[in-house]
């Protein structure tokens, strides 16, 4: 049997334990070794203390630099079935060169989440902005939706976000799939094994401090709704867990206000089961996050934001509370941590959005059918994506001579 080669291409190496992308990433990795993939994965980052060990899973790991035709040789070496760009920063980066080195191979993009919604939104709140398609259309926009067209499939992780590419700006749904978080399903006994209301204390908040909206949600706790908490509930703290938050995150902590700064965890679930609620009062972001389904998975009721919890549970009864203003949002997370009843039934709310939501099994077999159709009908597809192909033309000579020059130019010096 010939072997089944993936190639990723990573704009990071993943760190399962620090961001929600790279939880996803490693989903995503376990699903094509389950199908029987050989997966290579490169990155022209560096990687730390944090990446995940990817050579105990039995994938091949290599650096790769950008601009240099050495990628070439070792693509056209590798010759895999599969390329996965990780985000559309990697696509742009060396996708010209798969598609010279090895065009009978299937491009997929995995958008980890919309970069152009989430920026259009960061600057929407900072200006007090509203949201509306004109300030959508961004030079990011532009650029994330090119990746798109020039892809054989792209990997959305929201259904929010899925229904924006394709009512909003007409991307053809051959070229999408909506693939979530991938998790085993859960039920009564999972939460039993936790422990129960009264073993727990404190609040509680997780984050990837490189990730802006992280940061600006604690910002918010700090000033504005932590306060209002502490006020009502005197004798109870805030814990916030973190990873790359260094000196900014911790001048904020403060042992007499309960606002504790902790840093990096490397055991998530101790950190959520410790705690009775978790609070993520995001106020721009994109994707889904991770920090909220973790604490689903973990039994810890949470309060978030329109923003926190969309595309996330369907229309089924939030394990916690929505709340995009300050007053409220505090309020209600003094009464979930206060009232036993509100919490038990906020925790078994997790059951059926992790299990209707977010079911492993259903969306491995969607992305497995997806990638054979592919496999059986590649040039029929993009024949059909006319836009595609001019798009690749336009960036084949843009990109590619630019690149040349710059391995030309770095060769002379």
């Amino acid at each position: 049997m010939a072997i089944k080669n993936a190639l990723i291409i990573g704009f990071v190496w993943p760190e399962p334990n620090t961001t929600a992308a790279g939880s996803r990433m490693l989903q995503f990795i376990t699903l094509l070794l389950e199908q029987g993939y050989f997966i290579t994965f490169v990155s022209t980052a560096t990687k730390t203390d944090r990446s995940e060990n990817l050579e105990k899973l039995g994938i091949a790991s290599y650096n790769i630099a950008l601009n240099d035709s050495s990628f070439d040789d070792f693509i056209k070496k590798n010759n895999p079935e599969i390329v996965v760009f990780d985000r559309f920063l990697t696509e742009e980066q060396f996708g010209w060169r798969v598609a010279e080195a090895c065009p009978k191979a299937i491009k997929i993009l995995d958008t980890e989440d919309l970069h152009f919604l989430r920026k259009a939104r960061e600057k929407a709140w900072k200006e007090k902005e509203s949201i509306n398609l004109s300030n959508l259309q961004n030079d990011i926009c532009k650029r994330e939706i090119a990746s798109i067209y020039r892809c054989d499939l792209t990997l959305i992780i929201s259904k929010f976000e899925l229904n924006l590419l394709l009512l909003k700006f007409n991307i053809p749904s051959e070229l999408l799939l909506y693939l979530p978080f991938l998790v085993d399903a859960i039920g009564k006994k999972t939460m039993s094994s936790y422990p129960i209301f009264e073993e727990r204390v404190d609040f509680m908040t997780i984050g990837n401090f490189k990730h802006e909206p992280n940061w600006n949600a604690v910002l918010y706790l700090k000033n504005t709704i932590w306060p209002l908490i502490r006020k009502e509930l005197p004798n109870v703290n805030l814990i916030i867990y973190g990873a790359y938050g260094d000196s900014k995150v911790n001048q904020l902590h403060n042992t007499s206000e309960g606002f504790l700064c902790k840093g990096w965890i490397e055991n998530k679930k101790e950190a959520f089961t410790k705690a009775r609620v978790c609070l993520a009062p995001l106020n721009f972001g994109a994707g889904l996050k991770g920090k909220l389904l973790d604490a689903m998975i973990y039994g810890t009721p949470s309060v978030t934001t329109s923003i926190g919890a969309e595309g996330m549970h369907k229309n089924l009864p939030w394990n916690g509370a929505i709340e995009n203003h300050t007053n409220q949002f505090a309020k209600k997370a003094v009464q979930l941590y206060s009232n036993k009843e509100d919490w038990l039934a906020a925790q078994n709310n997790a059951i059926p959005i992790i299990n209707q939501c977010f079911q492993k099994g259903k969306f491995e077999k969607l992305l497995t059918q997806r990638i054979h159709y592919l496999k059986n009908h590649l040039d029929q597809i993009r024949n059909r994506n006319t836009t595609g192909n001019f798009l690749t033309h336009q960036y084949l000579m843009g990109t590619k001579y630019l690149s040349k020059w710059i391995e030309s130019k770095n060769a002379a010096q």
